[in-house]
């Protein structure tokens, strides 16, 4: 478990200071990717929709990276740091944005609907709290294969917390104590809807007592606060502990989607201390702490820029896939498993 503290010893206080820096860097790609896609769709270069994480990239990347590699997560739309943290190439990334047949979803699904089965990280389903069984499923299976030390994230949004996909599956991890991660972002909206409306409880956390869950809540600005919480309930979560709620309060700092202006959203929400940019605050943090400094922060960014801009250039030669061609067999039959297939 991440633990932040003055009088520590120099191994735990370098493995503090990796974290912060590694988080940062993955939140940074992640800001920028998402502005790249952006100017992208207003550019009429990406059809479908584009979801930004802006606000949420700290949660995000603090879950990618405090997962091993034998977990499963199972992201959303808002989750591009985590994707990367836990592992996912920015190529595969602008591949399912921009519908190449070279991606990982073959250009056949909806381009935030991505995912890599090999590397445990699941294609999400829109249907709000739907992934959370999908988890539960995944990790009873490793059970009856007695496959053990692994735990399972499915992120979710508070409006997905008023479904019954989300009750059903909760309580079944409860009372199969599975190692089930539960991260909510609680970005005070649905969509356009605000939380007073969506549920009566003062904390989105209150709900996990009625099913014997341990709820862990945070400011989901900040970074420190964010991986000290998804270590700790991961952790927790491995060794037996049954399943664990993580409650993060923030402030989603843009539309549900490139579509929508959030004129929902009040100034004064926006000037509150949720409405803080949680990537201005993990790099003032980096900075006040002497962890790096300008000149690093700026060639992090460069580097990660060049990536991304080499990743578009490439997509934009590569084919879209041709329907008189695929086969449209499913991606998760075995003769499909990357690096085996040979046909699309």
């Amino acid at each position: 478990m991440l633990q932040v503290a003055t009088d520590l010893g120099a191994g735990v206080a370098d493995a503090v200071r990796e974290a912060h820096l590694s988080a940062y860097r993955f939140m940074l790609r992640a800001r920028l990717l998402d502005d790249k896609c952006a100017a992208l769709y207003r550019a009429g270069k990406i059809q479908g929709g584009v979801f930004l994480g802006r606000g949420q990239e700290a949660l995000s990347a603090a879950t990618g990276i405090t997962l091993k590699k034998n977990d499963i997560f199972a992201p959303l739309i808002r989750d591009t740091a985590g994707r990367l943290a836990f592992g996912e190439p920015i190529l595969d990334a602008v591949r399912t944005y921009m519908g190449s047949a070279l991606g990982p979803m073959r250009g056949r699904d909806g381009n935030v609907h991505r995912g890599n089965l090999k590397l445990g990280q699941l294609a999400m389903i829109s249907h709000l709290g739907a992934m959370v069984s999908v988890v539960n499923g995944m990790l009873l299976a490793r059970r009856l294969k007695e496959i053990s030390g692994a735990v399972g994230v499915a992120c979710l949004g508070d409006g997905a917390t008023s479904t019954g996909a989300f009750h059903e599956a909760l309580n079944q991890a409860a009372v199969e104590r599975l190692p089930l991660v539960l991260i909510v972002a609680n970005n005070q909206f649905a969509y356009s809807t605000p939380t007073c409306r969506q549920f009566a409880c003062a904390d989105l956390a209150d709900k996990a007592a009625g099913y014997g869950v341990e709820a862990h809540s945070l400011d989901g600005t900040d970074l420190t606060a964010c991986l000290r919480t998804i270590s700790g309930a991961i952790a927790l979560a491995r060794s037996g502990e049954g399943p664990q709620l993580v409650v993060a309060s923030l402030l989603r700092l843009c539309g549900h989607g490139e579509h929508d202006d959030a004129s929902y959203i009040t100034p004064e929400m926006k000037n509150s201390s949720m409405g803080r940019d949680c990537l201005n605050l993990a790099r003032e943090k980096l900075l006040a702490e002497r962890w790096t400094n300008p000149a690093q922060l700026k060639a992090w960014q460069a580097e990660a820029l060049h990536e991304i801009e080499s990743a578009i250039n490439q997509v934009q030669r590569e084919p879209a896939p041709d329907p008189r061609a695929e086969k449209w067999r499913a991606i998760s039959t075995e003769h499909l498993i990357d690096g085996n297939e040979t046909t699309g």
